[in-house]
């Protein structure tokens, strides 16, 4: 277990509104849920475990805990999925995702996470923020330094996210992008992707089209 710096706590939660902002491609949290609520985990070994307070971190898709005062992050290795009231979550590579829609056995899935790299692009743009230091954020650390704050409203406080997408395709799970799948389906099926990539309006995000190609390579 890893724990995390308690000033994030003081910083940044009480400001926290992803509910609200689930829409948005920016938002003031770093953690899917504005609080910290209880949740079921499931672990590899079979158990299963009750959290009193969890939550699930944006920089990376990971669980997070309270732990008496400390927050931790979760041996992602160890989870198989992760019930909270509204929505199950379940573990593909290191991160927790929820299930967007199916086909049969075949399902897509979702999670979202911070993008870096826009994030540290806006930050190099703006003067308002001078002193919060995401560094760490890039880095296989869990840590996360948080210092001054010198924007007034801290409104103004915005990380960039996106949603990262999976097929579950023959109780394998596949990254939903081009290349990804191109090494995964076969000649027939990528002529079918690639006719739905060709429809006016598609995107990688867009969910009715990531459906559309889910579909048409049953």
């Amino acid at each position: 277990m890893k724990r995390l710096a308690l000033v994030i706590t003081i910083v940044l939660l009480a400001t926290l509104n992803v509910t609200a902002q689930q829409h948005q491609p920016n938002t003031s949290a770093i953690t899917v849920y504005h609080d910290f609520r209880p949740a079921t985990v499931y672990l590899t070994s079979g158990r299963k475990t009750s959290i009193p307070l969890a939550n699930i971190f944006l920089k990376n898709g990971a669980l997070l805990y309270m732990s008496n005062d400390n927050i931790m992050e979760a041996d992602m290795s160890t989870l198989l999925r992760v019930e909270f009231e509204d929505r199950t979550y379940i573990r593909i590579d290191s991160m927790l995702c929820y299930q967007v829609d199916s086909v049969g056995n075949d399902a897509l899935f979702c999670t979202k996470v911070i993008d870096i790299n826009a994030y540290k692009q806006s930050r190099a743009n703006s003067a308002n923020i001078t002193n919060l230091d995401l560094t760490s954020l890039t880095s296989t650390s869990s840590s996360l330094s948080y210092n001054t704050i010198e924007a007034t409203d801290k409104s103004e406080l915005q990380f960039p996210v996106v949603n990262v997408y999976y097929y579950r395709l023959n109780d394998k799970f596949v990254r939903v992008h081009e290349r990804h799948l191109k090494r995964t389906l076969t000649k027939e099926k990528r002529q079918i992707m690639e006719s739905v990539m060709n429809m006016p309006g598609f995107t990688w995000t867009n969910e009715k089209y990531l459906m559309m190609i889910l579909e048409k390579i049953q």
